[in-house]
């Protein structure tokens, strides 16, 4: 048993001061006004260890060319069955630097060329190698809006208009959706000549709600559209950016619809004509809205090692210190659905918390020492 204490400690739900932090093997056992086992140190704050929920960490390596990148393929618009998993090296130095910020844990997703980019990876930033690094899956990558019509050179069927790149995703969720109803009528040899390919399967299980689609989209109308398609299938979405959404009354049909926000990059430059109503004052529209929300880096539009940075725009809109730990831990362990181990310090839960020379929210203050699953990974 081990423990740590701190003068004061984000649980990620509440905060407790002049405590305990007690830990064994790889879970926390409880936060305590006396010393457990061996005493790892003093420190002036505890948070828990900090979630990127979007990001292409591993796949953009720090040090590499752009062009040996991996989070786009570009054989086809469609690519249900392309997992990021395979294309993260661990030793991308951008983990390290993100472990090192108390960022322990990325979902990878494949870029926003395609229509369908493939499967995500939920991972450990800190693991010796890919297999090791996966602790779930969380969806299936999708893109809608300016990127999808943008890449008309690549290879395969390609749209380059907004109702292009719906229609091809409309016509292939309908044609396994036929399939299926197919199948299900049949019987005896009949059943047995309808087959379905392993990107078929995997579209199967987003009609069935077995999977949630992860869809990049920035603006008010490509979320309207976004939603007729749901109207239409049925199926789970997550909506990954929404920078441009400078109105409320999305968010709150999104509210309405239980529908997640993983928000930002906040600090990336508006590259793009489909940004250009982008402003840190649209987080206002998020808050009122009281839609469920995380917030990504985007890594590396924005790095992974500046996610808790983001978190000052939050309070300058009126959140509290708080609650914005609580967004970038447990709001966005809760997204990817990964917050019965992670997001909060509370016994049973993995022991991955951060220890801060002083308060995190004073920009000279910075992790002393990082733990990961009760391991000491960093320290200063």
């Amino acid at each position: 048993m081990k423990s740590v204490f701190a003068k004061t400690i984000y649980t990620g739900k509440t905060i407790v001061h002049d405590r305990y932090l007690v830990f064994d093997g790889t879970n926390i056992s409880s936060l305590s006004k006396t010393a457990k086992g061996e005493l790892h140190g003093r420190f002036d704050v505890v948070t828990p260890a900090f979630i990127d929920p979007h990001s292409h960490i591993g796949m953009e390596r720090s040090g590499e060319p752009s062009g040996e990148g991996e989070a786009n393929d570009h054989h086809e618009s469609i690519q249900a069955i392309s997992d990021a998993l395979d294309s993260v090296q661990m030793d991308d130095r951008a983990l390290t630097d993100a472990v090192e910020s108390g960022v322990l844990y990325s979902c990878v997703v494949p870029g926003s060329g395609n229509i369908i980019g493939g499967l995500s990876a939920v991972i450990r930033n800190f693991a010796a190698n890919s297999t090791e690094a996966l602790i779930q899956r969380a969806g299936l990558k999708a893109a809608f809006g300016y990127n999808p019509m943008s890449t008309t050179r690549w290879k395969g069927r390609r749209p380059n208009t907004r109702m292009g790149a719906i229609g091809l995703l409309r016509g292939r969720l309908a044609e396994v959706q036929q399939k299926a109803q197919k199948y299900a009528k049949a019987r005896g040899s009949k059943k047995a000549e309808i087959t379905f390919s392993a990107e078929d399967k995997i579209l199967q299980d987003l009609l069935s709600r077995k999977i949630v689609l992860r869809a990049h989209v920035h603006k008010i109308d490509d979320i309207a559209a976004l939603l007729r398609l749901v109207d239409n299938y049925k199926i789970r979405i997550t909506i990954e950016h929404a920078m441009d959404v400078h109105q409320p009354e999305i968010f709150r049909e999104l509210k309405k619809r239980n529908i997640p926000v993983v928000y930002g990059p906040i600090d990336s430059f508006s590259y793009k004509v489909e940004l250009k109503h982008e402003d840190w004052r649209n987080i206002d529209h998020l808050l009122t809205s009281g839609v469920q929300f995380g917030l990504m880096t985007d890594h590396p539009v924005t790095l992974a090692r500046q996610l808790f940075l983001q978190t000052r725009w939050f309070i300058r809109a009126g959140m509290s210190k708080q609650a914005a730990v609580e967004l970038v831990s447990q709001q966005n362990a809760r997204v990817l659905g990964i917050d019965d181990r992670l997001g909060t310090l509370q016994r049973g839960k993995w022991a991955s918390f951060i220890c801060w020379s002083g308060d995190p929210f004073d920009l000279a203050s910075y992790p002393a020492a990082v733990y990961g699953e009760g391991q000491l990974l960093y320290a200063e």
